[in-house]
C-alpha cells in the first residue's frame, strides 16, 4: 500500500515531478512531462503498478530528512544497528534526457542497501522489454525508453530489477535512471555527481531571487520553490498538482487529475511570484494565459494543458484500484467543459495584475481583455456550475457574479489609470448593475450574510473574496457579517470546508465527503486580518504552517481528525495561499493608492479598490 499522502516529498526538473516515500520508494513519476503516463504508478494502486525502491535491506521510514538548503535536492538518512547510510535524490534540471539521480552514501559503519525497480509504463498497465546493453540496463515499451546505469550488479526477478549491496563509511553509489523517445539513440548518461552539483545551485540561485522579507522566511522560500517545481519550464504554465485521483475522502470517488493549469488561479500565482521578487516567472505565466485563451471568447475554458492544450478528456483507469482503495482512477478532467463564469473575471483580473504592477505590456492585451469583456457581458445573468465545479444543476452562484463585476471595474480602471481606449462610461453602467443585482439576490439580509447562490441557505468560502476583490470594503457591516457567518458555518475543526455539503440540496450531487479545503482557511486568516482581528488571523495562519509535511509540502485538503493530508500533493492553491498571507500578514505588499479605497483596519497596507488584498 502507498504511504500516507504527507509521507511524501517532491523532486522535480520542471518538466515533470516524482513523488518520494518515506522508505526510499518513488511510487509516482510521469514521463516525459507532468500529464505524460506514469512509469512509476504505486500511489494509485501498489507495488505492482511500479515503483523504484532505494533503501536499508532491513526496510523502514528514513530517520529523518530534509532538503538540502534551499532547492529539491533530497537527503534522507536511516540509522540502523549496523551503521547510518543517506540516500541523495533529484531531478537535474532537463538538458538532453530526463533523468532521475539517486546516491547512496555510507556515513559510519556498513550498511546493507537493497534496490527495486519495477518499471510499468502506461500508469501501470505495461511491462517493458529489458535487456542489458553494455553498461547499461535498458526498458523499451511503445514510445518510451528507460535506460539504468549504475556500477551495482543487478538481477532479473519476477518482473522486476534488484540488487543488494553493502555500503561503508565514506562510498558513494550512483545510480542514474533516463528517459527518452524510444525511436532515438540513448541519451548520453548524466555524470551524478556533476548533476547533483548542478541542481543544486540552479535553485540556491532561483532562491537568491527571493525578496520576501517577512516574518515567515522559511515557510514562504520552500513554498516558492514547491511552486517553482509545478511550473513547466517551456511554456511558464503552472500546475494544479503533480498527481491525479489522490482522494478528498479515503475509500470515496472524489479523485480528479490535477496536473493542468487552472485560470482562476492565475491572479493568486501572479500576487505571490511578483509580491517575491519572481518577475521573470510572472511574466511568462502572464504570456502562456494570453496565448492559452487566445482565440473566439466564446470558447474560453477555465483549465488548459501545460502547453496550452484544450481537450483534456476525462476516463477512467480501471486497472489501478486507486488510494488506499479510493477508486475510480482518473486522467483528464471532464470539468474543462463545464461554464465557470467566473473564469472569465479572473482571466481579466489577472491581465490587469499584470498592467498595474508594472509588467511589460503585451501588444494585444487589451484588444483580448475587450473581447472577453463583451462576451462576458451577454452571459454573466446565465447560471453556471461556479467555481468548485460542481457536477449538479447550473446555479447563479455568488462568486461568478463578483467575478463578472471584476471583470467590469478592472476595464474601467484600466482605461482610467492607463489611458487605454474603451466605453468606461458603458462598463461602469454594467459594473454597477451587476453590483446591485448581487446585493439584491445573493445577500441574507436575516442573516447579514452572502449567500453560496442566489436564493441559497448555504454559505461558501469564496464569499470571504468579496473584500479581496474591491466589491466592498472590509469595513462594511455585510463583509463582517459573512466573515463570521462562514466561520461559524463551515469551519470543521478550526479550518474551513469549500461549503456543506448537505446545505439546500447537495449543490455538488456527488456522494461522499471532503476535507477541510486549505487554501480557504488562508482565506479566512486575511479575511479575519482584513476585518481588524490580526491575533486570530496570526493563530490561524501559524497552525496552518504546522500542517504542512516535514519537508514544507501542502496537499489540496485535510482531515482534521485523522490529521491527514488528503488531496492532490502538493497543490499550487495551498502553496500559493501560504505565500500571499505571510505577505499580506507582515504587511510587505505594496499597492498603488487612488481616490476611494478601503484603508483596511489599522496597522495594514492601504489596497486600491479594484486590486486583490494580498
Amino acid at each position: 500500500m502507498a504511504a500516507a499522502i504527507e509521507d511524501y516529498a517532491l523532486l522535480g526538473d520542471l518538466h515533470t515531478a516524482a513523488l518520494v516515500g518515506r522508505d526510499g520508494s518513488i511510487d509516482w513519476l510521469c514521463l516525459p512531462r507532468f500529464d505524460s503516463p506514469a512509469c512509476f504508478a504505486a500511489l494509485l494502486h501498489h507495488e505492482e503498478a511500479g515503483r523504484w525502491l532505494l533503501a536499508p535491506a532491513s526496510g523502514g521510514p528514513a530517520t529523518h530528512r530534509r532538503y538540502r538548503g534551499d532547492t529539491l535536492i533530497l537527503e534522507s538518512v536511516w540509522h540502523t544497528p549496523e551503521g547510518d547510510v543517506r540516500v541523495v535524490d533529484c531531478m537535474p534540471l532537463r538538458g538532453e534526457a530526463a533523468d532521475v539521480v539517486r546516491v547512496v552514501e555510507g556515513l559510519s559503519g556498513h550498511v546493507t542497501m537493497r534496490m527495486e525497480l519495477r518499471l510499468r509504463l502506461d500508469y501501470g498497465h505495461l511491462v517493458p522489454w529489458v535487456r542489458r546493453i553494455g553498461p547499461d540496463l535498458a526498458a523499451v515499451a511503445g514510445p518510451d525508453a528507460l535506460w539504468l546505469r549504475t556500477p551495482v550488479d543487478l538481477h532479473g526477478r519476477d518482473l522486476t530489477t534488484v540488487a543488494e549491496f553493502t555500503v561503508q563509511a565514506g562510498q558513494r553509489v550512483p545510480f542514474v535512471l533516463t528517459h527518452a523517445p524510444s525511436h532515438l539513440a540513448r541519451p548520453e548518461p548524466v555524470d551524478a555527481d556533476m548533476a547533483l552539483a548542478d541542481t543544486e545551485a540552479f535553485w540556491t540561485d532561483w532562491m537568491s531571487r527571493c525578496r520576501y522579507d517577512g516574518r515567515w522566511p522559511q515557510e514562504v522560500r520552500r513554498s516558492l520553490l514547491l511552486l517553482k517545481a509545478l511550473t513547466y519550464a517551456p511554456t511558464g504554465g503552472v500546475l494544479a498538482a503533480a498527481t491525479t485521483s489522490l482522494p478528498e475522502e479515503i475509500g470515496g470517488e472524489r479523485n480528479w487529475d490535477y496536473r493542468y493549469c487552472w485560470l482562476r488561479d492565475a491572479a493568486f500565482t501572479l500576487q505571490a511570484l511578483l509580491g517575491t521578487g519572481y518577475v521573470d516567472e510572472a511574466a511568462a505565466w502572464r504570456e502562456w494565459l494570453l496565448r492559452a485563451v487566445a482565440g473566439d471568447p466564446a470558447k474560453l475554458q477555465i483549465m488548459y494543458a501545460v502547453d496550452g492544450a484544450r481537450r483534456l478528456p476525462e476516463h477512467t483507469l480501471r486497472w489501478l484500484s486507486g488510494y488506499e482503495g479510493s477508486a475510480p482512477v482518473r486522467i483528464g478532467n471532464a470539468a474543462a467543459d463545464q461554464l465557470q463564469l467566473d473564469v472569465w473575471g479572473a482571466v481579466l483580473d489577472t491581465l490587469h495584475l499584470a498592467r498595474s504592477t508594472g509588467l511589460t505590456p503585451h501588444e494585444t492585451a487589451w484588444d483580448m481583455q475587450r473581447a472577453l469583456l463583451d462576451h462576458l457581458e451577454g452571459r454573466w445573468k446565465e447560471p453556471d456550475n461556479g467555481l468548485w465545479e460542481v457536477r449538479g444543476p447550473r446555479r447563479h452562484f455568488v462568486h461568478s457574479k463578483v467575478m463578472a463585476w471584476v471583470a467590469a471595474d478592472r476595464a474601467v480602471d484600466t482605461v482610467a489609470r492607463h489611458g487605454l481606449s474603451g466605453p468606461a462610461d458603458h462598463w461602469r453602467a454594467l459594473r454597477d448593475r451587476i453590483h446591485a443585482d448581487v446585493c439584491a439576490d445573493g445577500y441574507d439580509s436575516e442573516r447579514n450574510t452572502f449567500t453560496q447562490y442566489y436564493g441559497s441557505r448555504g454559505l461558501d468560502a469564496s464569499l470571504l473574496l468579496l473584500p479581496r476583490v474591491g466589491f466592498l470594503p472590509w469595513s462594511d457591516p455585510r463583509i463582517h457579517g459573512t466573515v463570521e457567518a462562514v466561520r461559524r458555518e463551515l469551519c470543521d475543526d478550526g479550518l474551513l470546508l469549500r461549503y456543506r455539503l448537505g446545505a439546500d440540496d447537495n449543490v455538488d450531487a456527488l456522494p461522499g465527503t471532503e476535507g477541510a479545503f486549505l487554501a480557504c482557511t488562508f482565506w479566512l486568516a486575511d479575511a479575519l486580518h482584513g476585518i481588524g482581528r490580526q491575533a486570530e488571523a496570526e493563530e490561524l495562519f501559524e497552525h496552518l504552517v504546522s500542517m504542512r509535511n516535514d519537508v514544507g509540502l501542502l496537499s489540496e485538503e485535510y482531515d482534521p481528525r485523522a490529521r491527514r493530508h488528503l488531496g492532490n500533493t502538493p497543490q499550487a492553491f495551498s502553496l500559493v495561499g501560504l505565500v500571499n498571507t505571510a505577505r499580506f500578514l507582515s504587511g510587505t505588499q505594496t499597492r498603488t493608492a487612488r481616490p476611494g479605497m478601503d484603508q483596511g483596519p489599522p496597522g495594514t497596507a492601504p489596497t486600491a479598490h479594484g486590486l486583490p488584498r494580498i
